[in-house]
């Protein structure tokens, strides 16, 4: 592992994306291919980020449908080359069974792994409630984290808030966390939040960053100052 930072390519062109992953070429641990390009440019961006940033790929493509189409959804994504893919947890575990069933029959003996998505960074206590959900993010993902250990998931992503939650229940299930803002950043639409020294003292294994990184002037400067402040 280069450092615990994937960067998040959430642009919508192939070419900003790939140029910015040959940019961080060496300086990230990881890039992230998410719903926009996935929509936008397609599922071949996958291949192309991973080339240009000699660098593993997160799609983040947050599957949640009945079984049978995530199985064939994650194969597809499995055979372009993606080493991590987000399927959400609540869509139970014959769809996380099937998800990790299809992903590595996509990648064909690669290693690969598919992330169970808890409870995004973007939702707190009101906003579940909202939803006719009355459990706190901490039980919900106490539960989300158990049942993705139990189905082989390779691990989920959570708030820095849960990290603890989820090294309790599973420890064994590597841990990625959104929601990493450097001291005195803005928290744009995120509602849980960490900073990146605190994120790595919680247990994270790797930490998503975009827009600090992606709108900087100087992205290689930026990620050197993220890492250098998570005492990595």
């Amino acid at each position: 592992m280069v450092n615990p930072i994937v960067v998040a390519l959430d642009v919508a062109e192939a070419t900003h994306a790939v140029h910015l992953a040959g940019v961080l070429a060496g300086e990230a641990g990881g890039f992230k291919v998410g719903l926009e390009l996935l929509s936008g440019p397609g599922p071949a961006t996958i291949g192309a980020v991973s080339e240009a940033g000699n660098a593993p790929v997160f799609v983040d493509a947050k599957l949640h449908d009945i079984p049978a189409t995530v199985r064939r959804a994650a194969r597809r994504l499995g055979s372009l080359g993606a080493r991590w893919l987000s399927v959400h947890a609540s869509g139970g575990r014959a769809m996380l069974e099937a998800a990790v069933e299809g992903f590595a029959e996509g990648s064909a003996g690669r290693e690969a792994g598919v992330l169970a998505v808890t409870v995004l960074t973007s939702l707190d206590q009101e906003s579940l409630r909202e939803v006719g959900i009355g459990e706190s993010p901490g039980r919900l993902t106490s539960k989300m984290a158990a049942l993705a250990a139990d189905t082989g998931c390779e691990g989920v992503v959570c708030s820095p808030m849960e990290l603890g939650v989820v090294s309790t229940v599973a420890p064994q299930l590597l841990k990625v966390t959104p929601g990493i803002r450097p001291p005195g950043a803005a928290a744009h639409d995120q509602r849980r939040i960490a900073t990146p020294r605190d994120a790595l003292a919680g247990g994270a294994d790797y930490l998503v960053v975009g827009r600090p990184i992606t709108t900087s002037p100087d992205p290689v400067a930026a990620i050197r100052r993220l890492v250098s402040v998570s005492g990595w």
